[in-house]
């Protein structure tokens, strides 16, 4: 029986982040991976930590690393906040509120060096920040564990390489925007 995961479909992207086409993800996500869009999200509380997730060990790639709130991919044809909201709720049992879109353009290349040659990801990776409204009951299979850290605290854990490879090329840029949680793009 396939899994979820095998009937997902991702969708490709050329270097400028349009859609060229789809593929399964269990059949893109290798030693070499086409370039595909996904979408990375990190949830504030109401005083201002950030939701950060150690990923499960069932993972394909990047097994029970450390990284931001949540990160997946839209389904063909999917509005990415859509799918940023259904990540969240299915992933983390928790609801979205005020969205919003923080680093458009963002994307990145980067292997988790596992046995085989690892998996490589190779994403358009749009960023979103949002306030995330309860406690997260996360999904095993997505998440290991999870922790309510100052922005302080995973800036500087993105500084000393404890993160995942997007978070800490991420965790910069949006630290260079100042406070995330109010920071708007166009």
């Amino acid at each position: 029986m396939r899994s979820e995961t095998d009937r997902e479909q991702v969708v490709l992207v050329d270097d400028a982040g349009n859609p060229v086409g789809v593929a399964d993800k269990a059949t893109v996500h290798g030693v070499t991976t086409p370039r595909h869009l996904a979408f990375s999200c990190y949830g504030f509380d109401a005083v201002g930590r950030v939701l950060v997730t150690r990923r499960s060990g069932a993972k394909r790639a990047f097994p029970l690393v450390w990284t931001g709130t949540c990160c997946g991919h839209p389904a063909p044809g999917e509005d990415l906040a859509d799918a940023v909201r259904r990540r969240l709720r299915t992933e983390l049992g928790v609801r979205a509120t005020d969205l919003r879109l923080a680093l458009p353009d963002f994307g990145y290349r980067a292997s988790d060096g596992g046995p085989d040659g690892g998996i490589e990801e190779h994403e358009f990776c749009p960023v979103f920040v949002c306030t995330i409204d309860g406690e997260p009951s996360p999904a095993p299979d997505e998440v290991a564990t999870w922790e309510w850290w100052t922005w302080d605290r995973f800036l500087d854990a993105a500084a000393a390489g404890e993160l995942s490879p997007w978070a800490r090329l991420q965790a910069p840029l949006l630290a260079g925007m100042g406070d995330p949680r109010t920071r708007r793009t166009g």
